[in-house]
């Protein structure tokens, strides 16, 4: 049985006493929800990963952070490895989101090295994948996910791949304040689903949990999330605030 997951994305946003706060105030909303529908996950800095996990120990949300270095140790200079990231008491790290992968050339093999970093390390992966604007135009978009996935998760074993959580975030929809129709979204999360099935089979196809991550809001969650093959989101700007992050997660 697939889990459905709101997860935040901090980016490079708030001071590591910001943060606290902001996760004590996100921890305390959870707390008072008597019959939660979801689990909830915040991807913070790495500066604020240890001071957060204090205040989230022992209560519902879990702790992601937002990258991981493609090397286990050594030379690279401000470079955070996966093992520091799980030292921390992170649950989740994000990797391959489009702002890595447009601002930092991140390529679908140096992803793949990620992968089975974290993965070795004992985290969860939320691997994201999605296409640019002109993609999408072209009608490139199902060949650049497939590329994707396949480039950086299906090499993964299945007991393996059970760790990873995969988000569809269209490229155009990010930080625009453009989304996708509950129907677009909809359509790439079913596509993503079948390109699973057909590599995993059935069974583990249908456990994968699928988040969208384009502009979902308090406003267009419920809509999205109704939908049957997207299982939550990866949450961008509305996470930052957390009566707009938890009306999120009360959209299920």
């Amino acid at each position: 049985m697939r889990k459905n997951i709101v997860a935040g994305n901090w980016k490079m946003n708030t001071t590591v006493p910001e943060g606290v706060q902001l996760a004590k105030d996100v921890n305390d909303a959870v707390a008072a929800v008597n019959d939660l529908k979801c689990d909830v996950v915040v991807g913070v800095p790495f500066t604020h990963l240890t001071a957060v996990k204090a205040v989230l120990e022992g209560g519902k949300v879990l702790l992601s952070a937002e990258n991981c270095a493609d090397h286990d140790k050594g030379a690279y200079t401000g470079e955070v490895s996966a093992p520091m990231v799980a030292s921390t008491g992170a649950d989740y790290v994000i990797l391959g989101h489009s702002e890595r992968r447009g601002y930092y050339n991140e390529t679908i093999e140096m992803l793949k090295t990620k992968v089975d970093l974290a993965l070795a390390a004992g985290l969860k992966v939320i691997f994201c994948c999605g296409e640019s604007l002109d993609e999408r135009k072209a009608g490139t978009h199902f060949e650049v996910i497939k590329n994707e996935l396949v480039g950086s998760l299906f090499h993964l074993d299945d007991k393996a791949f059970a760790n990873i959580v995969i988000a569809y975030e269209p490229i155009w929809a990010i930080g625009t304040g453009e989304t996708a129709t509950a129907d677009q979204a909809e359509e790439i999360h079913a596509f993503i689903r079948n390109l699973v099935a057909e590599k995993y089979g059935a069974q583990v196809a249908d456990d994968t949990t699928i988040l969208y991550g384009g502009s979902c809001k308090p406003s267009n969650a419920a809509e999205l999330f109704a939908k049957p093959d997207i299982d939550g989101g990866l949450i961008g700007g509305a996470s930052l605030k957390a009566a707009d992050f938890m009306g999120i997660v009360t959209a299920f």
